[in-house]
């Protein structure tokens, strides 16, 4: 998660390329001096994170959360196998073509087309919750200590995927309501059309440095998250 917020931090200051999704950041690093070694490492740290979530399924006797862990641990599973793949050498596709190949299959569905704006709504929840825990900082219950500047990074990123999520489900939720997959786009896309935006650059600037912000919060959470039963 912090290599494609770093990134996406470095495209928008102009010292990168284009904007990327994880799946890019993961490609590029293969890339580099010792890459892989790198990739190696964190494939085992997507492992340990997803083992992580699925313990607390079973921990937890509340339904909504079980439901919110294993869908971590899904997401952590398909990042595992797609660094794998890429450590492996196998082609990727962009993050773009991937939601757009399924946004096509599932408005050809019968009521496909109000599955899109489910899954619209969800994406634009998940935006909202996070800015929720961003101006309530909630984030920091969790904690046990920890520095006050941590916190601060923690609401500036939590701010910055409410920004991110939204515009991810806004952009699904015109592809519903348009009939036509081109208008779904996945991360990398939003902060393409983040930047062709009036003032992009300065925009797709803040929403970078939040995502650093988030990163930074990530390894803060790794030090002071309770993790105790």
């Amino acid at each position: 998660m912090a290599s494609s917020d770093c990134s996406r931090s470095v495209v928008a200051l102009g010292i990168g390329g284009k904007p990327t999704s994880r799946q890019g950041a993961l490609q590029k690093l293969a890339g580099e001096p010792f890459g892989k070694v790198v990739l190696v490492l964190l494939v085992a740290g997507f492992i340990a994170y997803a083992a992580w979530r699925l313990i607390q399924v079973t921990e937890t006797d509340e339904w909504p959360k079980r439901i919110g862990y294993a869908g971590r641990a899904a997401v952590y599973a398909a990042l595992t196998y797609s660094t794998v793949r890429i450590i492996a050498g196998a082609h990727q596709q962009s993050q773009d073509q991937k939601t757009q190949k399924t946004t096509a299959a599932v408005l050809g569905w019968p009521g496909g087309r109000w599955l899109v704006f489910a899954g619209a709504l969800v994406l634009i929840g998940v935006g909202v919750w996070n800015g929720y825990r961003g101006v309530t900082r909630k984030f920091d219950d969790k904690w046990k200590g920890g520095p006050e500047w941590g916190v601060v990074a923690g609401v500036v990123g939590h701010l910055a995927r409410f920004v991110v999520f939204t515009l991810i489900g806004v952009f699904a939720f015109e592809a519903a309501l348009n009939y036509d997959p081109n208008d779904a786009v996945g991360l990398d896309g939003t902060l393409r059309r983040l930047a062709d935006a009036a003032c992009g650059r300065f925009l797709l600037g803040l929403t970078a440095a939040g995502l650093i912000g988030y990163a930074v919060y990530c390894f803060l959470d790794a030090r002071y998250r309770d993790v105790s039963r």
